[in-house]
């Protein structure tokens, strides 16, 4: 029996110490550089200080006079019964242990207001919310499933990011909603404020819901109607966006490309002209010219600026011809980037696409961009280095699509340079190939530091 309750009593002291040494480690944490917390406290101390002086002098220092000659007979009293190399050390340890008793209450009331959910998230809080909002600010130019992967990762190293989207999508319950209400299709920006969220899981979750069920409502997505709602509130889709972003607490930004209603085209080495997102795709031809209508739309202003305003441009992933380079013939667009100083990268797909990029390689992905340009947008490309499981493979020839091939000669006359890394995300059970979120942004934020010598 004494046994056992020497060991509970283990226990509880090896409990109580790493409770102990845990509520250190936090407390610690508040004196961590950048977080501008302890530069107030000391402005406030400053200001109670100098309020006692105004008020001293004020009433002529006759208060200041009598409480110095009571705090001294007081002293002399103490330091008379007790000696001074005790009461001294005593005293100090009193007056810090009434200021940590002090400061820790005030810091629990906040947090049990602002983490409710525990008592030692709010300095985590604020250390990343200051590491994110350090970071770079990072333009990512593209639409589809690939932005909204790249996005997922980024926002993990910065909160200064804008997303850049096309608008051209006139397929799914996109296009059944610019068809019927006249919106600009919300279903690429829908994908990126949800990657963007905090709440991202049960965000996506909730955006993406299609109904099965309802009269109209069979096959829209939450997320589509949500911004819908929200731009009849607003009046336009960049206001939709911007409240959407506020409620949703999304890092960064998202924005359209341009508020035009654009609408793709595209001639075939067949000699035909497919007009409509969606209907390109399906065609299935070797695209040799792409276009829109109206031809030359003007850009969103505030997606000017935050080009003109970035440290790092990213390019792709995504479709080739109907995510990435319809935001490029924006000419407005693409004149920003071809003008700025921010380093500037390519992330080539990994696998080709059927209707879209059948036997490209990555210097064709390249020459697509160029020639629909005009400029030349980026000094790099991104290309997985390792291939796709002979699983996977299997799985895509049978859509007749396969890895993009890396031509090393034709990158170089293009004047690109090539990183190569392992940016792939398999999944075991469909053989589906992706981007995975966590590695590409590690990759992409470790070659922005090199070039930039950080």
């Amino acid at each position: 029996m004494t046994n056992g309750l020497l060991k509970q009593a283990i226990n509880a002291l090896r409990h109580e110490s790493r409770s102990t040494h845990h509520r250190v480690n936090q407390w610690v944490k508040w004196l961590a550089p950048g977080l501008l917390v302890k530069r107030w406290l000391l402005l406030s101390a400053g200001g109670v200080l100098l309020a006692t002086l105004g008020f001293a002098i004020w009433m002529k220092l006759t208060p200041v006079f009598y409480i110095t000659q009571l705090l001294w007979q007081f002293l002399q009293k103490i330091t008379d019964a007790v000696p001074s190399y005790v009461s001294g050390p005593l005293a100090m340890a009193s007056g810090l242990l009434l200021v940590w008793w002090g400061q820790s209450r005030t810091l629990e009331s906040i947090t049990d207001v602002l983490m409710p959910e525990g008592d030692d998230g709010l300095i985590d809080v604020l250390l990343a919310h200051r590491r994110l909002h350090q970071g770079p600010r990072i333009v990512v130019v593209g639409g589809g499933t690939g932005l909204s992967t790249l996005l997922r990762g980024l926002k993990e190293y910065s909160a200064n990011i804008t997303a850049i989207v096309t608008v051209a999508d006139d397929g799914g319950s996109s296009g059944r909603l610019r068809r019927e209400i006249g919106v600009l299709p919300p279903g690429d920006i829908r994908n990126c404020l949800a990657a963007l969220a905090d709440e991202e899981k049960l965000l996506t979750e909730l955006f993406q819901y299609r109904f099965r069920a309802g009269d109209g409502l069979v096959g829209h997505s939450f997320g589509n109607l949500f911004l819908t709602a929200m731009s009849e509130v607003t009046g336009d889709l960049e206001q939709a966006i911007a409240a959407s972003s506020n409620v949703l607490a999304v890092r960064g930004q998202v924005l359209p490309a341009t508020l035009s209603d654009v609408r793709l085209w595209a001639e075939l080495a067949d000699g035909r002209r497919i007009e409509g997102e969606s209907n390109i795709t399906e065609a299935g031809g070797k695209i040799v010219r792409l276009g829109c209508i109206p031809a030359n739309p003007p850009a969103l202003p505030k997606a000017l600026k935050a080009i003109q305003e970035a440290d790092y441009i990213i390019i792709g992933p995504g479709s080739l011809y109907t995510s990435i380079i319809p935001n490029l013939l924006v000419p407005e667009i693409t004149d920003a980037v071809a003008q700025s100083q921010a380093s500037r990268i390519y992330v080539c797909n990994i696998m080709t696409q059927l209707g879209e990029t059948q036997g490209y390689s990555v210097g064709d992905h390249i020459r697509a961009i160029d020639s629909a340009c005009g400029k030349r947008l980026f000094d790099a490309v991104l290309v997985q280095k390792k291939v796709p499981s002979a699983r996977a493979l299997i799985r895509y020839a049978q859509e007749d699509s396969n890895p993009v091939p890396l031509d090393r000669d034709v990158i170089a006359r293009l004047g690109r340079r090539v990183v190569l890394a392992n940016v792939i995300d398999e999944d075991e059970k469909t053989g589906l190939v992706r981007h995975n979120p966590q590695a590409l942004a590690r990759v992409l934020l470790r070659w922005y530091g090199r070039v930039q010598g950080l």
